[in-house]
């Protein structure tokens, strides 16, 4: 039985953010193969955490810089190991190197941290974005990780291009892989035109493009509402700070609701979804579970970024506040602009969302590279010289740091 090891950022939370879901699935997919899987991470535990025994998947705390990691995966003895984000690459591979150099390694990067940064100070700059943004000390330690691990997991199509375009990073480290969604189980009906009501946005507010995008909807809304007096804004999302419930306004219809307790119904009731997004990466989860949910969605370029390619967005996309406006009450008044983003979404997640192809073509990229494990790492020498350096510098810090805390 192959023994799988993910080290994570934080513990999963699937109801609080599309990383948690995102990470259950992945964790679902190595279980599907009767791997033996244990998730460990140096976070603290929350209330809104996963029962990972429910899953029977075994968890343990780690430390970061200590070497009581060392003997942690000295006795689990992984043969692979999935690390949540680049900065666990850099706290824990160097060890996984030392202690279990046989063992595959990967980066789930979630998405690309360099991009979302670099977005996110040309905005608070008032300014374009450009390539140059992306040459920060964020993108080196990012990059530098996907090139000292096996295989890198890329949720965005967007993202595998910048990647191999302007960060000339070898497409045989790289393997995109979107959200997965279980075609199965999708709701053989959803609410009708009729039956639904009122806008809504969904968020983690700890997450600063979800939080830019609530300040960006106070603008956007009263162009709505003018429209359309009766309409409301439900807003949701996780750990909702004291600075979002005073955006709570009962008189103009912005409501700040919290915490749902079932993303999807609250997606099914609205009659369209708002995602205003003016910077990020990756993929947006709102996004798809608007359309597992069938519910049509306005969002911006950045929003609907990688995840429709070619095909029809289910909804409309729009950069300006009153263009953004005009494509969201359209939606909302015209059963036939709703009907056809129904048609989109059910084809967008047909042919870009299916669970079954997308686990499948995963587990075989990764039974195909530890097949060929010495040849796939003399292959990409930039990140064996990365190692070395990294064994390095990274180790004699983690060691300083240790004996400093001693």
């Amino acid at each position: 039985m192959k023994k799988v090891l993910v080290i994570g950022y934080v513990w999963p939370e699937p109801n609080s953010s599309a990383a948690g879901t995102h990470m259950m699935s992945l964790l679902n997919a190595f279980k599907a193969q009767n791997w033996q899987v244990e998730f460990a991470s140096p976070a603290q535990k929350t209330e809104h955490m996963v029962n990972l025994d429910d899953y029977g998947i075994s968890s343990a705390t780690i430390a970061l810089n200590c070497s009581s990691f060392d003997e942690y995966v000295s006795n689990y003895a992984p043969d692979m190991v999935m690390f949540d984000r680049f900065m666990m690459e850099e706290q824990f591979g160097w060890r996984v190197d030392k202690h279990c150099p046989s063992a595959l390694k990967i980066l789930d990067t979630e998405d690309l941290q360099c991009l979302r940064n670099a977005r996110h100070e040309a905005h608070k700059g008032n300014r374009e974005f450009n390539h140059r943004d992306l040459h920060s000390d964020i993108a080196k330690r990012e990059i530098a990780a996907i090139l000292r691990c096996d295989l890198s997991l890329i949720i965005s199509s967007f993202e595998m291009q910048l990647l191999t375009d302007v960060f000339k990073v070898d497409s045989q480290l790289l393997h995109h892989l979107p959200f997965m969604v279980d075609l199965a189980a999708l709701p053989a009906q959803t609410k009708s035109f009729e039956q639904r009501q009122h806008f809504m946005t969904i968020g983690n507010f700890r997450h600063a493009p979800n939080w830019d995008a609530v300040l960006y909807l106070q603008q956007i809304w009263p162009l709505i509402r003018k429209q359309l007096p009766k309409a409301e804004l439900h807003i949701y999302g996780s750990y909702p700070p004291p600075k979002a419930t005073a955006l709570n306004n009962p008189k103009t219809g912005f409501l700040i609701k919290g915490w749902a307790d079932n993303a999807y119904t609250v997606m099914e009731d609205a009659r369209v979804c708002l995602s205003p997004l003016r910077f990020g990466a990756g993929i947006k989860g709102k996004l798809l579970e608007a359309m597992i949910m069938q519910t049509p969605s306005v969002t911006t370029t950045i929003g609907s970024e990688g995840m429709h390619d070619e095909l029809p967005w289910p909804g409309a996309v729009n950069n300006t506040s009153e263009g953004f406006a005009e494509a969201a009450v359209a939606l909302y008044q015209d059963p036939l602009q709703f009907i056809n983003a129904q048609k989109y979404a059910h084809s967008l997640l047909q042919v870009k969302y299916d669970k079954s192809q997308l686990a499948s073509d995963l587990i075989n990229k990764i039974v195909t590279i530890t097949a060929n494990l010495a040849q796939h790492r003399e292959s990409n020498f930039t990140g064996q010289m990365l190692k070395h350096h990294t064994m390095r510098s990274t180790q004699y810090m983690a060691q300083w740091i240790e004996a400093k805390n001693k």
